[in-house]
């Protein structure tokens, strides 16, 4: 199971040197001219967790893999790409492929830099790219319209259902908000998913600033993290220099070093990676045994046969019960034999919802 986000914005504004910074490879091409990034470009990115580490700490294992999180370079939208402009619908529908959208926005100044729009205001950026994603819904919509009016004419009262919903996702669109701000029941949400709209995506907004502002942000991204607010999207800052400056670094205690003397606590990777999770309900659950302990990525409301399908799909196919110990009780008991004879291992079925740092064994058959 992957969860994939994908990086958007106007050329010029960082996308790619954040990316390869994110990643740690020189994956995607960066240079100062539009539509350098042409095909998306994929990066998986290692979630640093404490948890993990000490649950190997106590069981030991041959080897520890973290869960990880899926970037996806897009190329640089621009002014019409709904319509074409530049490599505009091409780099539109990699977008309906990825989970979430990361929009990067150029808070600094460089005059080595250009932009394509002549002058730096993010927050007009920001509405550029909002605004082809939601010409790019709107056409979407209108052309699935038509087939769903003659099939209500024929009676047919799913097409009726959805009928509604996609003018009423229109009525949205119309006023000028994402379709994500449109009411949609319960029981549609899974139609709703399928019309595949770009701005039904969460969407995290993330301030790319000069060096000097990468502790606090700057009156730029303050406007952003307000925006942000305004629409229930994230906001992060984030200086894509010093990123890049951090995964050249070999040695953890160097980057430890690096990073206090900027006055930061963690990295920007962290920062995003953390803002990722929340924008899309994930949550992290456990396995282990004496070859490896790892780490695994789930949807928060999850249950049980779903989290045992991100191992290996035979145990959600054969899923009998999720053996489970709540981390707090594994590390403080010293592994999952002390937790049993406390009474800490529970046996669930399949309701059971899992729970953010969950250890998980679990009982299959084929």
């Amino acid at each position: 199971m992957g969860f994939n986000c994908g990086i958007v914005g106007l050329p010029n504004v960082g996308k790619s040197t954040l990316f390869n910074a994110l990643t740690a490879a020189a994956a995607a091409e960066a240079s100062n001219y539009p539509f350098c990034t042409i095909e998306p470009t994929l990066g998986k990115v290692e979630v640093a967790d404490a948890r993990l580490d000490r649950i190997a700490a106590i069981v030991k294992p041959a080897r520890v893999i973290p869960t990880t999180l899926g970037f996806v370079d897009i190329a640089g939208l621009v002014k019409g790409s709904s319509q074409g402009e530049g490599l505009g619908n091409r780099f539109l529908s990699h977008i309906r492929e990825v989970e979430a959208v990361i929009h990067v926005l150029r808070c600094f100044e460089d005059d080595n830099v250009s932009h394509v729009a002549g002058a730096i205001d993010p927050l007009s950026d920001a509405a550029t790219v909002a605004t082809e994603m939601m010409l790019a819904d709107l056409e979407s919509l209108e052309k699935r319209r038509q087939p769903l009016i003659k099939k209500v004419r024929g009676g047919d009262q799913e097409a009726k259902a959805e009928l509604a919903l996609v003018e009423r996702t229109l009525e949205t669109l119309g006023e000028g908000r994402p379709a994500r701000s449109a009411a949609v029941a319960e029981d549609q949400k899974r139609t709703f998913q399928g019309l595949h709209l770009l701005t039904a995506k969460p969407i995290l907004y993330v301030c790319n600033v000069d060096e000097d502002s990468a502790a606090h942000g700057n009156a730029w991204s303050a406007a952003v993290a307000r925006r942000a607010g305004q629409e229930g999207a994230g906001s992060v800052v984030v200086s894509a220099k010093i990123e890049e400056e951090i995964a050249a670094l070999a040695e953890a205690a160097e980057r430890a070093e690096f990073l206090d003397s900027l006055g930061l606590g963690e990295t920007g990777l962290a920062r995003v990676v953390g803002a990722a999770y929340a924008l899309l309900s994930l949550i992290t659950f456990f396995t282990f045994n004496e070859k490896e302990a790892r780490a695994w990525t789930l949807r928060e409301g999850s249950k049980a046969p779903r989290a045992a399908g991100a191992v290996h799909t035979d145990f959600e196919a054969g899923f009998i019960r999720a053996e489970t110990i709540a981390y707090d009780d594994f590390v403080s008991l010293g592994g999952d034999h002390a937790a049993r004879e406390a009474g800490k291992m529970r046996a669930e079925g399949r309701d059971y919802l899992v729970q953010d740092g969950d250890i998980l064994l679990f009982r299959f058959k084929v």
